[in-house]
């Protein structure tokens, strides 16, 4: 299933997408794309639903964030070698993991925000775990029944306010908007091999990352066990798990986004998102 959100911001609908790519009122039957509609219970009656007897909603309306309430919204850093490398940096022999604040979410077609001191506005496509079930110590056997579906996610960063400004990485990560989620959370059952998925994002029109899931250095399983290790996870928790190489820091020279700049995104089955650059509101 593909879920999503539709609607002005703070009015979104629950909704999904039929087998024609219509989109379909969920509201009838759950509350919101969340933790409690995501869970494996709340998924099969969803799945049991006759699509063509729900309300059609109009597909030029605004796309929320796929997942609402989301509790933590985890990253993983430097997950792909050759990013690693193009940074400058040691694959790490542990996972490293950030946050970005919940409150830079938003739709995936929403405006990127340019920070008012921003001088390194940069691009990152991820793919995305939604966490659909709660746990911690989670066994990495039993880590995709912690796994509600996947979304795509730009995990927007400002290099400066990153590495330059002291402190954690969060400060680089969290500005509003920094956060696009979606456009659909597609559930576990319709992506057979996670591990396996080609990802891309473009500038303008002009190809900057072009990679595949099959080069994480820490794969899908293990990230959810590990994460767990430290603190446990709940239904609606998003783990962002990392980025191919091309992302403007790593260029000769380094390119950074600027007001009036396109980006698009996406990856294999799980959507697109495109994002105009404008002035902090």
């Amino acid at each position: 299933m593909k879920l999503l959100r539709i609607g002005p911001a703070g009015q979104e609908k629950p909704a999904i997408l039929d087998a024609d790519g219509k989109i379909r009122d969920l509201s009838g039957h759950v509350g919101d794309i969340n933790g409690a509609a995501i869970s494996d219970a709340s998924l099969a009656s969803i799945s049991a639903l006759d699509l063509q007897t729900l309300p059609e909603i109009n597909a030029g309306e605004r796309l929320g964030a796929c997942v609402n309430g989301v509790g933590k919204f985890i990253c993983i850093g430097l997950n792909y070698s050759d990013h690693a490398e193009e940074s400058g940096l040691d694959v790490p022999p542990e996972p490293v993991i950030f946050f970005k604040a919940t409150s830079a979410i938003c739709g995936p077609n929403d405006d990127i925000e340019t920070p008012r001191t921003s001088v390194a506005l940069d691009w990152e496509v991820e793919l995305a775990v939604v966490i659909g079930k709660d746990g911690k110590y989670i066994d990495e056997a039993d880590a995709y029944e912690h796994i509600a579906g996947y979304c795509v996610v730009n995990d927007i960063s400002e290099r400066d306010f990153q590495i330059k400004r002291s402190g954690q990485w969060v400060k680089g990560k969290s500005a509003d908007t920094f956060g696009p989620i979606g456009p659909w959370l597609v559930t576990r059952d319709e992506i057979a091999d996670p591990q396996q998925l080609a990802m891309s994002l473009e500038v303008n029109g002009d190809s900057r990352q072009n990679g595949s899931t099959s080069t994480m250095v820490y794969k899908v399983p293990f990230l959810v066990s590990y994460v767990s290790q430290f603190m446990s996870l709940q239904a609606g928790d998003v783990i962002s798990t990392g980025t191919p190489p091309g992302v403007g820091m790593g260029m000769n020279p380094q390119t950074y986004l600027k007001e009036g700049d396109v980006v698009t995104l996406e990856i294999e089955g799980l959507g697109r998102q495109k994002q105009l650059v404008v002035a902090s509101s």
